[in-house]
């Protein structure tokens, strides 16, 4: 037992005013974050163990209070101590979203109306305290591509023509997310983070990181999915209908959607932010396990860089981006001795 689990307890037994506490581990995430279940005569809770030192609870407690407010399935925090960094939360139960997802195309039309649904909501909450999503993060972000995963991880020396090419396909990219309209974005809206609660609602987690950014990040997060990869057809018809629904929308049409923007703007948007996205995640998932020995993420980066392909391929600007990432990363990636039995194949592939 360690100290930080004995100072939980203990913060634990004055909140509940008992000696005897029944505590589970449920799952800690890509973050420092612990997360353990806590049974109670009149039901459970989850408590959240964020250290200090590595956490701020602050923006966790404040989107909560605010997104619940507005209707958003978010659980409420039913106590806090932010200095020592615990929280007591709602229970959503253990049922993501991917392994449903996971058994098939039928039962995953049953669940992407309702987080396209939720969604749409999210994007009409008013932004103005959130934190902007600007040039320097989104360049951040696909550093963590070069830096941790190109030379870090595949163990790549990047010659000066490979270095500007990732700086000019990453400023394209940047361009493209920050003309985009903007509204709140969740930032990690995505299978594993939506539960289905067991009254079979949708339940929202991990929104800390949210943002004011493109209109289209959380939608290409859930459709182009790092944990799970979709037909063509089925993507296109839920991307579709979520842009539907933008017109529809009388919040979208008045103070996000420029006059003029169209479904074909839109497609490109969503193509662009989603290698963007897809950039960063190769790049955490590498750095999970250099940095913090996280080896789970590892198996999801091939079928991100199917993705990061995928979205990049429509578009001329990347065309030479995008033969690179077939020639000199894809069998870089498939070389790996942690990973024999992957291949890894980009091209042809049918999301």
């Amino acid at each position: 037992m360690t100290a930080r689990y004995q100072q939980m307890c203990q913060w634990l037994k004055q909140q509940t005013e008992s000696d005897e506490l029944q505590l589970e581990m449920v799952a800690g995430d890509a973050s420092f974050r612990r997360y353990y279940r806590l049974h109670r005569d009149n039901g459970t809770e989850i408590i959240m163990d964020a250290p200090p030192s590595h956490e701020d609870c602050q923006p966790f407690v404040t989107l909560a209070e605010q997104w619940f407010k507005q209707g958003i399935p978010v659980p409420q925090v039913l106590a806090q101590d932010l200095e020592q960094g615990f929280l007591r939360l709602e229970d959503f139960g253990d049922q993501q979203f991917l392994p449903i997802l996971e058994q098939g195309f039928e039962q995953a039309n049953n669940l992407y109306p309702m987080a396209l649904s939720a969604l749409i909501q999210l994007q009409t909450i008013p932004a103005t305290a959130l934190p902007a999503y600007d040039e320097a993060l989104l360049m951040r972000e696909m550093a963590l591509f070069k830096d941790w995963f190109c030379q870090d991880w595949l163990g790549l020396t990047l010659d000066t023509s490979e270095q500007q090419l990732l700086a000019d396909s990453f400023a394209f990219l940047c361009q493209a997310a920050l003309s985009q309209p903007k509204a709140t974005v969740h930032r990690d809206y995505h299978s594993r983070n939506l539960m289905l609660t067991p009254d079979k609602k949708l339940g929202v987690i991990d929104f800390q990181d949210a943002v004011y950014g493109p209109i289209t990040y959380d939608l290409v997060s859930l459709l182009r999915d790092c944990y799970i990869q979709w037909p063509t057809a089925a993507l296109t018809h839920w991307r579709d209908s979520f842009w539907d629904a933008l017109q529809q929308s009388k919040h979208h049409q008045q103070q996000v959607l420029p006059a003029g923007y169209n479904q074909k703007q839109f497609t490109r948007d969503f193509d662009l932010m989603g290698a963007q996205r897809h950039l960063k995640a190769i790049g955490i998932f590498a750095r999970l396990w250099l940095r913090d020995g996280k080896s789970g993420y590892l198996k999801d980066i091939p079928r991100t860089l199917i993705h990061l392909v995928q979205g990049c391929s429509p578009y001329p600007e990347l065309r030479a981006f995008v033969d690179w990432l077939n020639q000199r990363i894809a069998p870089a990636l498939a070389e790996q001795a942690l990973f024999p039995e992957l291949e890894t194949k980009t091209e042809g592939t049918n999301a």
